[in-house]
């Protein structure tokens, strides 16, 4: 039986065309894909199972799951899933693991004229026999009811936020930049600015539903099948593939009151941080390594910000009071909700206009514990240039490791902990600047991880090893290594994460 065709194909470009690009089947000897048009009556073919979507291995389906947004790496799929429901993923699935390939969900999320996949080093790619699943149809609302979504896991965040928005709702925790989608944050952890009162993106999931690498479509929470629940969380999409979700939703207030506070001295700008985090006297909190206005120099921002309703206001002197910032630098505006949520757009315009958004991105998130922060972040400051720098925004904020509940979103032994985020976009053109910036990534995960830190997994670290993967993981390695036997025994999912190696049969 030869996959089905839908409506959708034959308006695309008639029967005729679907035909030649939609594949037949799977050849067993040249292990590959095999289309209705290269089809060989006498050659033996494995069809492939009926669909409600459509498996794809036309040029231009695969060419768009390649890459990713890192624009570092580049593997081709052999067939892109798009899936017509999540029976689609599970048969997929079940049939990839019986033939020995591989899969992986590649997010393509995005803006209206730009989709990618928002992974930075080849996380999301499959390469030979592998299967690319894009997850735009995974991205229905379905409904938002009083504080919980229940979302596809294709969704994005900035449609889940205008949903919850009508209802006078928000996410708990937002990603600086919305335009991302939900299986993809919550498959690493999900962090920002209200990281301190919420807790990352996965503390604030209710339920999953997901497809493992069994093909089993299971739904989890903390009291049912708790550990696949806490294994799918942050778990790089090891063991399942995250379908459906119900989100925690808080009551959204409907202003911003932003203080952005300066500080040259590293010492006094980490001290006042990890104060604001211990009183909770912000409604959001970041903070960030930037040039100083003569730009002779590195100097520290405090980006931090009060939610109100008016007619309400927030009170700046009890906001400001103890803080040691340079005042007569401080800025402090007042933004609507909706534009605070989508502060990084006007930026995304910019560096697409310049031509820095298609440039590759060597970019690097860490987190650090916060006794060794000021050890770490002066050196490196002693040796970062704006060259090696480029168009970016360097991230540097504490947060409070006891509002994470999740065992597989890996962050330092201590109270607090910083993340660190170089968000590089160097210039278009210069690999001798990309490979420069890729050797510092992996000097500072090296040092980072040498006293206590942990790697977020959202960045471009060359040649991680299994050691690597060992202590990043500690001391929850034998959960993972347990729970990935368990869901994903034939090593089916995710392998561009590098952390298992597949067994040969």
């Amino acid at each position: 039986m030869s996959a089905r065709f839908t409506r959708r194909q034959l308006l695309k470009g008639g029967l005729a065309a679907s035909a030649a690009m939609v594949v037949a089947g799977f050849d067993p000897r040249r292990r590959s894909w095999v289309t209705a048009a290269e089809a060989n009556p006498g050659a033996p073919l494995l069809q492939v199972p009926p669909l409600d979507g459509v498996l794809q291995t036309d040029a231009a389906s695969t060419d768009a799951f390649s890459g990713d947004f890192g624009r570092l790496i580049s593997r081709r799929p052999r067939a892109v899933l798009e899936p017509g429901s999540i029976d689609d993923i599970a048969t997929m699935v079940r049939f990839a693991r019986h033939h020995r390939l591989t899969v992986a969900v590649n997010g393509q999320a995005g803006t209206d004229d730009l989709r990618e996949s928002h992974s930075s080093y080849g996380q999301a790619l499959v390469g030979d026999a592998g299967i690319a699943i894009d997850p735009k149809p995974l991205a229905q609302i379905y409904s938002i009811t009083e504080g919980v979504a229940d979302v596809g896991a294709g969704a994005q965040w900035d449609d889940v936020f205008n949903a919850a928005i009508a209802t006078g709702q928000t996410p708990a925790m937002l990603t600086d930049f919305l335009h991302l989608s939900v299986g993809g944050t919550l498959s690493i952890g999900g962090t920002g600015g209200t990281m301190q009162k919420h807790g990352a993106q996965v503390d604030n999931v209710l339920e999953v539903t997901v497809v493992t690498g069994r093909g089993d479509v299971v739904t989890a929470s903390p009291t049912a099948h708790r550990g696949l629940f806490s294994a799918v969380l942050g778990g790089a999409g090891q063991c399942a593939i995250l379908v459906r979700v119900k989100l925690r939703l808080v009551p959204a207030k409907t202003h911003v009151r932003l203080f952005s506070l300066f500080y040259d001295d590293l010492a006094t700008y980490l001290a006042d941080q990890e104060t604001v985090l211990a009183d909770g006297r912000f409604s959001y909190q970041e903070g960030q390594i930037v040039r100083r206005p003569d730009n002779t120099g590195w100097q520290y921002m405090i980006e931090a910000a009060a939610y109100f309703t008016p007619p309400a206001v927030p009170d700046d002197a009890a906001l400001l009071a103890g803080l040691r910032d340079d005042r007569a630098a401080a800025r402090i505006e007042t933004q609507t909700y909706r534009e605070h949520a989508f502060r990084v757009d006007p930026l995304l315009a910019i560096l697409k206009l310049i031509g820095r958004w298609g440039a590759p991105h060597p970019w690097l998130d860490v987190f650090i514990p916060a006794s060794r922060t000021a050890e770490i972040v002066q050196g490196l400051v002693d040796r970062l240039e704006p060259d090696n720098v480029g168009t970016g925004v360097l991230l540097l904020y504490p947060f409070d490791t006891r509002k994470l509940s999740l065992p597989l979103f890996r962050v330092p032994d201590e109270p607090v902990a910083y993340q660190l985020s170089l968000l590089r976009f160097p210039p278009p053109g210069d690999p001798d600047i990309v490979a420069t910036m890729l050797a510092l990534n992996r000097r500072l995960f090296d040092e980072i991880t040498a006293v206590g830190g942990k790697r977020y997994l959202n960045g471009a670290v060359p040649d991680l090893t299994r050691r690597d993967w060992h202590r990043h993981y500690q001391p929850e390695w034998g959960f993972l290594v347990r729970q990935k036997r368990h869901f994903d025994p034939d090593n089916v999912l995710t392998p561009g994460q590098g952390i298992f190696r597949r067994r040969h049969h």
